[in-house]
């Protein structure tokens, strides 16, 4: 059976090999290059070196952006994980309905991101008219506006996964811990974060890069608004690139310098965290 494997394995890696390369290696390396010229379309692109980020650093629109996505991503770093691993914590103990409530809490998670973006816009401006203002009226409407949509969709996701590694601990441990005397508060973080760092390793990940790459929501919600002063980076490079003629190698150069920003600062947090494992 293993020789028959090793004999077609060729075969079947074949298609998925291609499909990757035609659909992500060969896009990102003509974006990068493109990235580096001026143009409209594909074919008609001249180099122009690194004008197009000297461009980008220029734009102030692009700097705001970073800031207010910075901002966002980590505010919303920590109010869902937090909420997620209290709620982890709530539903692990041995009370009646604990799988409604997660079904529940999770459900949001399987709504797409417009429909969502579109959803709260109605219910905040409800809420906010009768103060006789609205999300588009100032930047901390937007903003707060924003953290609440994306904490109640992905909250119930990340308490998932905190379920997941709560259940993982070893029962020796607890029992040693009460028989130490250790106290709630010690257990906690003493016993329970420290053995769940893999789990939480994998929150922060997914919640820091996904703040990053907030597009949707954003474009649901605000739509940038006031001012572009609630644009986030997504939405300032799609906007770049589609609304501005002639700034489409602008927009390329953003979104490499986009992708080297997310993948540096995901790299950082792994490393991080992961330095804070428990082998068990």
């Amino acid at each position: 059976m293993e020789k028959t494997l090793n004999r077609y394995f060729p075969f079947f890696l074949l298609p998925t090999l291609a499909a990757f390369i035609i659909a992500f290696i060969a896009p990102f390396i003509m974006g990068l290059w493109l990235s580096f010229c001026e143009f409209v379309t594909v074919q008609n692109a001249t180099f122009v070196g690194f004008q197009n980020y000297v461009k980008a650093f220029a734009d102030s629109t692009f700097l705001h952006s970073l800031g207010f996505t910075a901002l966002f991503a980590v505010t919303s770093l920590i109010i869902i994980n937090v909420v997620a691993f209290a709620l982890a914590m709530a539903l692990t103990k041995k009370l009646k309905g604990t799988n409604i409530f997660r079904t529940i809490f999770f459900m949001p998670n399987l709504i797409g991101g417009i429909v969502l973006g579109y959803i709260w816009q109605l219910i905040l401006n409800g809420v906010l008219v009768r103060f006789d203002v609205a999300l588009t009226v100032s930047a901390k409407y937007g903003f707060w506006g924003l953290i609440i949509l994306v904490c109640w969709q992905q909250i119930g996701y990340m308490m998932i996964i905190y379920i997941a590694g709560l259940q993982t601990i070893p029962g020796d441990l607890k029992e040693a811990a009460d028989i130490d005397g250790a106290s709630g508060f010690k257990r906690l973080f003493r016993v329970t974060i420290p053995m769940m760092m893999p789990s939480i390793t994998i929150c922060t990940f997914l919640t820091i890069t996904n703040g990053f790459k907030l597009f949707d929501q954003n474009l649901a919600l605000t739509a940038g608004e006031p001012g572009r002063t609630t644009e986030m980076l997504a939405l300032n490079i799609f906007n770049t690139f589609y609304g501005r003629v002639g700034f489409e190698g602008v927009g390329q150069a953003k979104a490499v310098l986009f992708f080297a920003l997310v993948v540096f600062i995901g790299l950082m947090q792994l490393r991080i965290t992961r330095s804070k494992e428990v082998q068990q």
